[in-house]
């Protein structure tokens, strides 16, 4: 059997993010989806990850997960055969997003999830997909599901990351870099600058998504991600 595969979430957001590329990369392969709502820290949702994972294993996160991927790569670099970061950022939170993540987090105390979907929608996916209903009810689904304690956890955890910038340089393993052309949250120049500090790295910009590439585009995402897997 193939290695396992580790799939990690983005905020507010569960396994059904990555539903198609389950589906399509299960056979042969354990595919695995980390929890990353237990715990207010992005290394302490790295440790738990840790904890479960198998010995060695392929590792992808989209947004928040590739947070937690790069500071799996702090703790336990030996232990990761392959990274895809999808629609992601190396950088610290800036003053400004964390402004708007304590907006968001008082909206969440005040139990409006329906309002933080209403703002953050026209921003997840690509102009052409908008007024695509589906993909809407996926996502406040998601945010339900996770719940507004695990959603305030989530936030707290993502303005507090580090900055993983200068750990980049050191990944010695296949690297998928991955991001929505329509991407306005990690636009493709946030990728393109992960993708040149990391050396084993190869970019995908993919046409027709934005933030949610995985679920707006299942199958370039499937496609990039099996090249990925089976890259020596």
């Amino acid at each position: 059997m193939a290695e396992a595969l580790v799939l990690i979430p983005g905020l507010a957001c569960t396994s059904r993010l990555f539903e198609p590329q389950i589906e399509a990369l299960s056979e042969g392969r354990t595919v695995l989806v980390a929890d990353h709502r237990r715990d207010d820290s992005i290394p302490a949702i790295a440790a738990r990850l840790l904890h479960e994972a198998p010995e060695r294993f392929a590792l992808a996160g989209l947004s928040m997960g590739g947070y937690v991927a790069m500071e799996v790569m702090r703790q336990a670099p030996e232990r990761v055969a392959r990274l895809a970061l999808l629609d992601t950022n190396a950088r610290p939170d800036s003053v400004e997003a964390s402004q708007d993540r304590e907006r968001l987090i008082a909206l969440a105390q005040a139990g409006r999830l329906e309002d933080i979907h209403s703002r953050l929608w026209p921003r997840l996916v690509h102009p052409d997909n908008q007024s695509n209903q589906a993909l809407q009810d996926i996502s406040v689904s998601m945010l339900r599901e996770t719940g507004t304690e695990a959603y305030i956890r989530q936030q707290r955890a993502i303005m507090a990351r580090a900055d993983s910038r200068p750990g980049l340089s050191g990944i010695e393993i296949p690297t998928l870099v991955l991001v929505g052309e329509g991407d306005a949250i990690t636009p493709p120049d946030i990728a393109r600058e992960m993708a040149e500090m990391i050396e084993w790295s190869s970019l995908v910009v993919v046409p027709g998504a934005g933030h949610l590439s995985s679920l707006e585009q299942p199958e370039r995402v499937i496609q990039a991600l099996t090249l990925w897997l089976n890259e020596n």
